[in-house]
């Protein structure tokens, strides 16, 4: 979706500088900027900046005692009053890893004691940190883009063949693709030392044991929840949900009605509280006349009385591909979710006409309230009877075949040589989808449009990184669900990031640390199961939505949507290809790609396989406009 600077608010971002005489002239070079023009600022007590960018008034909440200072920016309900008493008491800055654990909503934490910085993201990957030596000034930001921009930096050839395979395994999703730029991995906080040279990245989030039983981990998951809401839903005069008809996006609009005092507990059939906070229900149907969703969406309306309910029109609403030739947002990396950006913004300006301050997402759910079936490759040698009688229910749902189920759960390689074995298979037909699911991941390729020099960089970057790489957790099931966690949150940040310049800024609970936490701990075998959809969520939200909403065991799968984009859409994809900066930097075969977009029925398209190399095209076309960050 193509935004005119007069139509969009700006673009919401921000960068920390230590107290040094070299931070001076950093600043002065990110100011110099065309994004930092009219910037709001903060500044160390000596008057030197600390933090300058964009960002709304009321992300930003700063305390400070004579040595230490404190901020944070984002969704986060802590009060003034509290932070300055965490800035007094503040001694180490490892002190800041528990606050960060503790507090609900989704934010980034900076803090400078006694002129050691220390700035951190979230354990999601929602919100980075990236940083780089800034006119000799270690200087840190929210986005990569702002960074190389200050030091002229290009895209890095090498990342750019990276992002081409389809997935991208960790670790290689972890680097800025700015030469010069580094990225700060999730979990972890980036430590400037008193010079404001040094940097180094200490590790505050890890996942939790996954220990609790379904009964003793529903009430946290339910807390954790009810927190990630309320801390939305303060002090707005009215939100917006999605109410899809899911159970993701049902259970947040149920807690947001319920915290805004528009809803009550289920079944309660009216307001309970006088309330505040307006809240409006959004729902999009589908094109496929077998989609449900839409009935689902009204079953829950009508224990909403006092929430209006929103349904916009099928027919109108964007194709996936859509608008991908006009999209000039800007990005620091490639994500896939420009397939789907023009789907994802439409209703918002909508929702914004209605009063609606901040937009709630149910996204996330799949990835928290579900979790991996990988977690099977474990428990089929800790509890062989249960996971065999579990496994035969999940070959039934998925159509896994025997012997490949067979094969993958026999694989017992360690992180390092799977990530090397795929490195030398990277042009094999796609595996079977049951070593994925019951593996690290599903295995990367690089498909035909791929050039030799593509593949030949693609291949070294995952052969340097397999010797020294470890998963993100020792247990598959667990490095899976994290993984796709990140990858999430890469598309969420993108749509995060655009749904600010739109004016409506959109917010997703589900991906907050502490709900991700919550549910995490509870052990894999209860929530992950052929026999029950979400377990987890229908426990937690068990007397908040009501019986009939939770009994869903399905969702819809938007594959008509996606076809008719193919189709609809051919003709942009093939001018897409026609100018592709990929083919210039040699990275694709344009007159492969281009022959592929005029024939969208081609088996393998509907498994999503265009879907990195269209997202480092369309990355590449919106720096297009800067000519200084195409240079190699």
């Amino acid at each position: 979706m193509s935004l005119s600077p007069s139509a969009s608010r700006r673009e919401e971002f921000f960068a920390v500088l230590p107290d040094t005489a070299s931070a001076s002239r950093a600043a002065r070079r990110l100011l110099s900027g065309p994004r930092f023009r009219r910037a709001q600022s903060v500044a160390h007590a000596s008057g030197r900046p600390w933090l300058v960018g964009h960002w709304r008034d009321d992300d930003l909440l700063t305390a400070h005692t004579p040595q230490a200072r404190l901020a944070v920016i984002g969704c986060c309900p802590i009060t003034s009053a509290e932070l300055r008493r965490r800035a007094a008491r503040l001694r180490d800055l490892a002190e800041l890893d528990e606050l960060a654990r503790a507090l609900p909503g989704s934010f980034h934490l900076v803090a400078e004691l006694d002129g050691r910085l220390r700035v951190q993201g979230t354990a999601s990957g929602l919100r980075l940190v990236f940083h780089a030596s800034v006119a000799g000034t270690r200087v840190a930001a929210s986005r990569a883009d702002v960074l190389a921009e200050a030091i002229a930096a290009g895209p890095d050839q090498e990342q750019l063949a990276v992002r081409l395979l389809w997935p991208v395994p960790h670790p290689l999703a972890e680097p800025s693709m700015w030469r010069g730029v580094a990225a700060v991995p999730p979990g972890e906080a980036l430590i400037v030392a008193v010079d404001g040279r040094g940097g180094r990245t200490t590790r505050w989030w890890a996942p939790p044991e996954a220990r609790r039983s379904l009964a003793a981990g529903a009430p946290a998951v339910r807390e954790a929840l009810t927190a990630a809401v309320d801390a939305r839903t303060r002090e707005r005069p009215a939100v917006s949900c999605d109410l899809s008809g899911g159970l993701d996006s049902t259970s947040i609009t149920f807690l947001a009605a319920r915290s805004a005092g528009s809803g009550g507990s289920a079944g309660s059939g009216g307001s309970a509280g006088s309330g505040g906070t307006r809240v409006i229900a959004s729902t999009w149907p589908g094109r496929d006349p077998a989609d449900t969703d839409l009935d689902w969406a009204r079953r829950a309306a009508r224990h909403l009385p006092d929430v209006t309910h929103v349904v916009w029109d099928a027919a109108a609403a964007p194709l996936v591909y859509t608008d991908l030739l006009t999209i000039d947002e800007p990005m620091d990396e490639p994500t896939i979710g420009v397939m789907d950006l023009a789907r994802a913004l439409y209703h918002l300006p909508g929702l914004a006409r209605r009063g609606s301050r901040l937009h709630l997402t149910g996204i996330g759910g799949d990835h928290v309230a579900w979790c991996s079936e990988a977690y099977y490759h474990r428990l089929a040698r800790t509890r062989p009877l249960l996971a065999l009688r579990r496994l035969r229910g999940f070959r039934a749902l998925w159509n896994w075949p025997l012997r490949e189920t067979a094969c993958a759960l026999a694989d017992s390689r360690p992180y390092g040589r799977w990530l090397a074995d795929a490195a030398a298979r990277l042009r094999d037909p796609p595996p079977p989808r049951v070593s994925g699911a019951l593996g690290w991941g599903t295995a990367p390729r690089l498909f035909d449009w791929a050039t030799p020099d593509a593949v030949r960089l693609a291949r070294r970057a995952l052969a340097e990184a397999a010797p020294c790489a470890t998963p993100l957790a020792p247990d598959r099931g667990m490095h899976t669900d994290l993984e796709q966690i990140r990858a999430c949150t890469r598309i969420i940040r993108q749509w995060d990031h655009s749904a600010a310049r739109l004016g409506l800024p959109q917010s997703s609970p589900f991906l907050d640390d502490r709900v991700i936490g919550a549910c995490l701990a509870v052990r894999p075998a209860e929530r992950v199961t052929p026999w029950a959809y979400k377990p987890l969520l229908a426990a937690a939200m068990r007397g908040i939505v009501p019986e009939e909403c939770l009994r869903r065991t399905n969702k819809a799968q938007a594959a008509l949507d996606a076809a008719a984009g193919l189709r609809e859409h051919r003709g942009d994809l093939a001018a897409l290809w026609r100018t592709a900066h990929l083919a210039r930097r040699g990275l694709v075969d344009a007159n492969r790609l281009e022959e592929l977009a005029r024939r969208p029925s081609t088996p393998g398209l509907r498994d999503a396989i265009l879907y990195s190399t269209i997202a480092c095209e369309v990355f590449l076309r919106t720096l297009s406009r800067d000519p200084a960050a195409l240079q190699n």
